[in-house]
Order: structure tokens, then sequence, then C-alpha cells
């Protein structure tokens, strides 16, 4: 299986080392952290990079530390930021940990034998700690000149809005951080995306002043695409990996979605296919017996796989399945239910609904702009009613048409649906 730093350099993972000697000290088994700041109530789809190098060094039988910045949270860290952050309240930032504690508790493998997770709460230190204390014992070990040479210090500083004395000082807690894991679980390797490599720096000089011991830290590349921009964004926002923020499906299609050009990356980053598969689909894409989009739908069972288990996967394949007119899945409520967030809803009543001619509903709800446009269309086999092909202008809709007596769709063409609620 060879050793995790070969393999996260194959899989293009690591940006940077602080030292060489990391193939060396992660031949025997030794505990490796990340820090998690809770900015929001989920993590989103950039942040599965930090989450699979945990995992991958748990796959080599190292203990994952993932640390929820309860405290750090409170501050806010300045790195890859252009303005302050804006200070969340202690209540939404409780909350966000434990969304994210989810988040992390569903990826890692709590069951392995030899390196279960462990998951921290930096605010629990921190609380500890008086101001006083901290600036004598800790303050004094840093020296401005190196805070201040800090690529996420001297961007800001530089800025129109330049940083407050608050973020400045962020360098100051991440570092302790690392101080205190170092001395209270024995954990000798930091990891975080390309633009903490200041602040995990700033963690190893401490522990190297405080306990003349060596520390090591590793960045990861930041998750972009081929033209440069970052992942994890859609056309709604963040690509949440929280089921109640954005549904299996809709993280499912993100994915079947992206370029020819980056999903060869996302194999190799962001699932745990053999590298030999993942060679394999790069030369299939350039052959002509290649289906369109074969490799984005194995990246995208993969990682929904991942992050959402079997049976969410399940669920994006089956209302993908479903929501294709035509198809001869059977439409059940759960699937539509799980679409009404990311679909287009028509509500009425169920008086006003049955019995409507279909016609005046396509018109009514949007999906055409004229009664005469509905009726060419059905003419033309491009109307489907719960994915069945509608044959007759003079269609009604009828009781039998609803789905567990509350929901119908409705679809013209591939693209354009519509649900159909009834109202309570």
């Amino acid at each position: 299986m060879g050793n995790i730093i070969e393999v996260l350099q194959e899989r293009g993972f690591i940006d940077a080392m602080t030292s060489e000697n990391l193939s060396q000290v992660t031949q025997k088994p030794i505990k490796v952290y990340c820090g998690f700041d809770p900015t929001a109530d989920s993590l989103h789809l950039g942040n599965l990079v930090a989450i699979m190098g945990l995992a991958w060094f748990q796959r080599f039988g190292h203990t994952p530390v993932a640390i929820l910045g309860g405290a750090t949270g409170m501050i806010g860290d300045p790195s890859g930021k252009t303005t302050e952050r804006q200070l969340l309240d202690e209540a939404t930032i409780q909350r966000n940990v434990e969304g994210i504690r989810k988040n992390l508790e569903a990826f890692l493998d709590s069951n392995h034998p030899t390196a279960k997770p462990i998951i921290l709460n930096n605010l629990d230190w921190f609380k500890e700690i008086s101001m006083i204390q901290f600036l004598r014992d800790i303050g004094k070990r840093f020296r401005l000149g190196p805070m201040l040479s800090k690529d996420s210090v001297k961007t800001r500083l530089n800025s129109e809005e330049g940083m407050s004395f608050t973020e400045f000082s962020y360098q100051i807690l991440q570092g302790y951080d690392f101080l205190h894991l170092f001395k209270t679980h024995g954990i000798t390797v930091e990891l975080g995306g390309s633009d903490q490599w200041g602040n995990i720096t700033a963690g190893i000089d401490l522990i190297r002043k405080t306990e003349s011991q060596e520390a090591y830290g590793i960045t990861f590349s930041l998750l972009t695409k081929a033209d440069g921009q970052k992942f994890g964004k859609s056309e709604k926002g963040a690509v949440w990996l929280s089921p109640e923020k954005l549904s299996p499906y809709e993280f499912y299609q993100y994915l079947v979605r992206v370029e020819d050009a980056d999903v060869i990356t996302l194999m190799r980053m962001l699932t745990f296919m053999e590298m030999s598969e993942i060679r394999h689909y790069q030369e299939w894409m350039n052959r002509s017996d290649y289906p369109p989009r074969a490799a984005q739908k194995k990246l995208a069972e993969e990682i929904t796989r991942l992050v959402h288990g079997q049976q969410g996967l399940d669920m994006a394949l089956k209302v993908t399945e479903s929501m294709a007119p035509g198809s001869e899945t059977k439409l059940d409520l759960n699937a539509l239910e799980s679409l009404i967030e990311n679909t287009p809803c028509y509500e009425l009543s169920k008086e006003a609904l049955i019995g409507k001619k279909l016609i005046d509903l396509l018109t009514e709800a949007g999906l055409q702009s004229s009664k005469g446009e509905a009726r060419r269309l059905i003419r033309n086999g491009g109307v489907y009613l719960n994915n069945e092909k509608v044959d007759t202008e003079n269609a009604l809709i009828e009781a039998n048409h609803l789905i567990g007596e509350k929901l119908l769709l409705l679809s013209t063409g591939k693209k354009n649906k519509i649900l159909v609620r009834i109202t309570k």
C-alpha cells in the first residue's frame, strides 16, 4: 500500500511539508490533527480535501484528530480573506460546532480497530486560560517580525480595510492549539489547506521554543477547477455536506455536472478509488467508445456514498432516474419530497386541482406561456405527467395522479419541471 506521504503525493494532495523527514516519521502510528472553525453549521465540498486527508491517515493506521474551533471561531481566521470576518455570537457558534461534528462523525471511521477518531473543541482549553496568563506564557514566545511577515497578514495590512488586533492574534491562538495538543495528546502533525501555512508554522515554532521538540506540518492543495476558480459553489450557493442544507440528490447532481477537465482531479482527491482505476477513466475519456459523463457519474456515486452513505446515494440515484421523462422508475412520495427545496413548486387546493384541464395547469404553473403552445407541445409528445407522456390535448388531472395524495410532477422537455403540491 506504500507510505501515506507517497500516496498523498501521488494523488495530488500535498502542497508543502515542513520537513522531508515526514516519510520516516509516518512509518509508525502517529496522531495528526486538522482544525475546522465553525463559520457555518455544515462543512462544504471544499472542506472535503482536509477531511479526506484525515481519513487517508486513518487508513494507514494513524489516529485522526479533528479540532472544532469553538474558541478560534469567535476570533475569525484572516487567512485567505480580504476583509474582516463578521463575528458570530456564542449560540450560533455552538450550533455550528454541533453541525460540523455530525459531518466529521459521519465521515471518519469510528470502528477502526487501532485508530479511532478523536473530535475535540478548543473552547474546552481556552476557556480555562486568563488573558494575563496567556500573554505571559504564550504571547511572549511570539515576535512581531515573523508574525507580520505572514502572507495572510501582509495582504490585509496593505489593504484599505487593514487588520484588527483581534484577527492579528489568530495565529497565536492556532499556534497554542498545536502546543496544547502536542503536550496533552501527543499529536505531532498538523494538516491544513495551503492558506494555513503561516498558522501551522507558528505552532511548530512554539513547540520548538517551549518543548525543544520537533513537530510537523502538511498543507494540502486547495480544491480548484482547471480554470483556477474554487470548487464548492453552485448556482444556489455552497455545496454543503449536511443533507439538511443540500439534499443528496442535489449534491449528486452537482458532481455529475462537473467539467471533463476537473473530474480526474476530483477522483484523486475526493475518493478512495485506486489510482489504476482513475487512470483507466482518464484514458477512457479520450477514446471514441467513451459514454458521455461516465466518469462524472462514477465520481458522483463515490463521493455521494462517502458523504451521505449508501442510503443517501440510493435516494439520489432513485430521484435522478425518476426525474427523467418517460422513466419506468415508479415515483414515490419520498423521492418527490426530496425535490421540493430544489424544484419549482406550484400550490393549489385539491378541490381546485382535481378535474382541472392539463393545458390550464401548464399555463397557470408557468411551464407554458399560452394554451395554444401547451396544446402544440402535447401533440408533439413533449409533455409528461409523473414521467408518463401525455397523448391527449383534453387530459384532465385525476385523483389517482397524486403521489401520496400530495404531489404530482409536470415536465415539458427534459429540463423544465415543476412540482404541483396540494395545500392543506
